[in-house]
């Protein structure tokens, strides 16, 4: 099964880069060799952009940020979301855009435009703290969910590790 792992946001703008840095980690510990059909890279771009890297894939794993009301966020806390989930919770941090479509519409006219979409989503959703001052640090609790979120996928997705 052709799969892409992709890990979404700002790797500078402290917990916006939670999903590329759990790609990153993925990258670290994963024996690639013994998953020929693995491709684990990172992307900033929604909408549009984000479903033209997706064709092709069979399965695809999405890692983000979930930022919601300051009063209701618990920092770290990790969400697994299908895409369907997408239509009825607020967007993940880069899944839409003010200046795109949002992904779930994207694919939706992918789909109509007779493209072949992948089959499966899986999103991992860290909810995150702070996403507008530039560090290339998490915060703690976002900080400890990378590894937590690492594990997670290598075992749903039965991962040998170097």
């Amino acid at each position: 099964m052709k799969t892409l792992i992709i890990g979404l946001g700002n790797p500078i703008l402290t917990d916006d880069g939670v999903g590329v840095k759990i790609a990153h980690q993925l990258e670290k510990v994963v024996d690639l060799s013994a998953h020929p059909d693995l491709t684990i890279t990172e992307a900033s771009a929604g909408g549009l952009r984000l479903m033209e890297t997706i064709l092709g894939y069979d399965r695809v794993v999405l890692i983000d940020a979930y930022y919601l009301k300051q009063d209701q966020t618990t920092p770290g806390k990790i969400h697994r979301l299908s895409l369907d989930d997408l239509r009825f919770v607020s967007p993940t941090q880069h899944s839409t855009s003010a200046h795109d479509t949002s992904l779930v519409t994207a694919l939706d006219a992918a789909d109509q435009l007779g493209y072949q979409i992948p089959q499966d989503f899986i999103i991992y959703a860290v909810e995150v703290e702070n996403i507008l001052e530039f560090s290339e640090t998490p915060t703690p609790a976002v900080a400890a969910a990378i590894p937590k979120v690492t594990s997670e996928i290598i075992k749903e997705l039965s991962l040998k590790t170097r």
